[in-house]
């Protein structure tokens, strides 16, 4: 009984520190990170019912964090292997990256302790994620990448397929809406007599069944308290009701002196749709009841001016910028982009 009391403390005490090891970054966030500067008064057209907190444009940044992970992981086991891949850089990015935006959220109107609550809780769950798989993939999974030897193994290409196929999903979609278990089959379809496909096969299928388990869980859960809103509202100026005729998902709600309201769908495709109308001469009065708004751009330079962040991308050769700007200079900024040496990924709404 003692034997087994000795060893059921030291796993008490690795769990804890464990648990006090993840939650160090929220630590760091919470005491290091605040901003101090006064959010400037801002007498929105668009209904109440229909504003967004303004300080979310920030906070929609840590999702695609992890999405831009996602990418970076899939670019890099295209060509390489996963150990090739640095787990913690993107860690560390995930952490500093909210650290700025934290920061920079004190001009917006802070941070609503629901949001960061959903941004910590995705932070922890991303940070214990990578943790995990950098322990099997720089031991176990390089040891079976030494004994493949230089040629790939076919679960080697599938399972990169895989991997850009999910990091492209999660552009429009929540990640627990993506098919796990159809992956695991092909997994088991596609796998050799080979040991790199027969530990590849192991240990995606074992990772792809446990996030298939909590899939589940999450999505239930969601359906209790409903999704985010998958639309939202701006005003526009320079066009007329008729050019929205033609524009699929689209509508047009109302008539302001400013502009006309439109209702328009959100996540990538608002940044599809928002590049098209800057590039048909058509201006951004208020998205959302807000008049700042951030976009992320690449480019070859380390830093850009006036960005609130920038981080080097894994497996490509540029740096992402996080840039805030007036709601009613974002349409001149898209068009003039391409002459700065910058190339728009994504515009962050709220």
């Amino acid at each position: 009984m003692k034997r087994i009391w000795r060893y059921t403390k030291r796993l008490l005490l690795l769990g804890t520190l464990m648990i006090v090891g993840l939650l160090l970054p929220v630590g760091y966030v919470e005491t290091m990170c605040r901003g101090d500067a006064e959010p400037k008064a801002y007498t929105a057209l668009i209904a109440p019912a229909h504003h967004r907190p303004e300080s979310r444009t920030l906070m929609t940044y840590p999702e695609w964090d992890i999405v831009h992970a996602y990418e970076d992981y899939a670019r890099v086991i295209n060509t390489a292997d996963p150990h090739d891949f640095s787990f913690f850089q993107s860690i560390g990015g995930f952490w500093s990256s909210l650290c700025s935006l934290t920061r920079e959220a004190s001009k917006h109107g802070h941070v609503d302790g629901e949001t960061k609550q959903m941004v910590y809780v995705i932070g922890v769950s991303f940070t214990a994620e990578l943790l995990l798989k950098a322990a099997y993939e720089e031991t176990i999974g390089r040891l079976f990448t030494a004994l493949r030897g230089a040629e790939r193994a076919p679960l080697d290409d599938v399972s990169a397929r895989q991997a850009s196929a999910y990091a492209e999903f999660l552009q429009q979609v929540p990640w627990y809406k993506w098919d796990f278990q159809t992956d695991e089959e092909e997994l088991k379809t596609a796998a050799t007599g080979s040991l790199r496909d027969q530990e590849r096969r192991f240990a995606l299928g074992t990772e792809y069944g446990t996030k298939a388990a909590y899939a589940d869980v999450i999505a239930n859960a969601v359906a209790q308290v409903g999704e985010d809103a998958l639309t939202l509202r701006m005003i526009v100026s320079g066009v007329n009701a008729a050019y929205f005729d033609r524009i699929r998902d689209v509508q047009v709600v109302g008539d302001h002196a400013e502009g006309l309201e439109i209702e328009t769908p959100r996540y990538r495709a608002l940044t599809h749709l928002l590049t098209k109308f800057a590039e048909d001469e058509i201006d951004f009065v208020e998205i959302a009841g807000n008049d700042d708004i951030m976009f992320t751009a690449l480019s070859a330079n380390t830093a850009e001016p006036g960005a609130i962040y920038s981080r080097a991308r894994q497996g490509a050769d540029d740096h992402r910028h996080l840039i805030v700007v007036k709601t009613v200079d974002l349409a001149a900024r898209l068009r003039s982009l391409s002459d700065t040496g910058l190339i728009l990924e994504h515009i962050h709404d709220y």
